[in-house]
């Protein structure tokens, strides 16, 4: 239940100002569908997700746990630094949609934009330091929609109000706690 909890938390604390959050933005501003919307998100997630899940159960499987921890705790740090980063949306991404109706280019653009995002990275990095890879893509999963369904229906009268700067620092101190409690052995009852 812990790994459900933390990468939920996570990614919705992460995924806030993400580039697929402001993607999110565009494409209900620009469609006004929002259900078509948020069933290509949720595909695009669960799709991107399971396989970066999948990947962090094979390195979980392949590296020595002494190995992995050191990985784990470093990667975590780096997001960390990583989400202080702010992301800018590409307007290639947005071009899709006029061949693939809303769901398509949604779906597309979506999957495309999670492409080594940061919440794709630690999704793999979560599934590879707790032993339930599948609670943590449907953790992540659910972190994305929490993040980005109140993107679609509110638009940019939700963007204006929130604190990004503030949720960006929680999500980093976040990953700062896991990092170091993952350097300093916290994850040794789990076998790493």
């Amino acid at each position: 239940m812990e790994s459900l909890l933390v990468s939920t938390g996570v990614v919705a604390l992460a995924e806030i100002g993400d580039k697929t959050q402001l993607l999110a933005f565009i494409l209900a501003a620009r469609f006004k569908k929002p259900l078509p919307i948020v069933l290509g998100i949720l595909a695009a997630t669960i799709v991107n997700h399971g396989l970066a899940g999948a990947l962090g159960a094979w390195i979980t499987s392949a590296i020595s746990p002494g190995v992995l921890r050191w990985v784990l705790g470093a990667s975590f740090l780096g997001m960390a630094i990583w989400t202080l980063i702010p992301d800018k949306i590409e307007d290639e991404e947005t071009r899709i949609a006029g061949r693939f109706g809303v769901f398509g280019a949604t779906l597309i653009t979506f999957f495309l934009a999670e492409m080594g995002d940061k919440t794709q990275i630690a999704t793999v990095a979560m599934a590879a330091h707790y032993a339930t890879p599948v609670m943590v893509v449907i953790g992540t999963t659910l972190g994305m929609l929490i993040a980005d369904v109140p993107a679609v229906f509110a638009g940019d009268k939700l963007a204006n109000k929130i604190p990004m700067k503030l949720v960006h620092s929680i999500a980093a101190a976040i990953f700062a706690v896991l990092g170091i409690a993952t350097l300093l052995g916290a994850g040794s009852g789990f076998g790493f």
